[in-house]
């Protein structure tokens, strides 16, 4: 498995630079801003991370594996991620119905970014914590 590692600092402003140059006349939604607001919630999170672990689940091992979610909020989500391409949903023709969710190729390299954002989290938790207080 390749490494992802982050920007170096340099990169990281060439690329907030490049974020702000974006201008297309007719747009009036940012992508960033529309893929952040899907797949930057907590449950898309969690869903995303579950899936990774098994590649594929049902919805009830899905939910049972979340662990807080409820039905509703991850019949949504999974919607969401499956519009975005992160997510396939196969539904196989018998009784009662079985439906597998399984992570897309697409989602596969966004899982390989999402891990590295969960690393940097899990080794500044404490200082986080710290700065909290305060």
């Amino acid at each position: 498995m390749e490494t992802i590692t982050a920007f170096t600092e340099q990169e990281t402003q060439k690329k907030i630079s490049d974020f702000f140059e974006i201008k297309e006349s007719n747009v009036t939604l940012c992508p960033v801003k529309d893929v952040l607001s899907t797949v930057g919630d907590k449950w898309s999170v969690f869903v995303m991370v579950t899936l990774g672990k098994s590649k594929t689940m049902r919805f009830n091992e899905l939910k049972h594996g979340i662990g807080g979610i409820s039905q509703k909020m991850l019949t949504v989500t999974l919607r969401e991620l499956e519009s975005f391409g992160l997510v396939n949903r196969e539904i196989f023709p018998q009784i009662p119905p079985k439906v597998e969710y399984t992570i897309t190729p697409m989602g596969e390299e966004f899982l390989r970014h999402l891990v590295v954002m969960l690393e940097w989290a899990c080794k500044n938790s404490a200082m986080i914590a710290e700065n909290r207080k305060k």
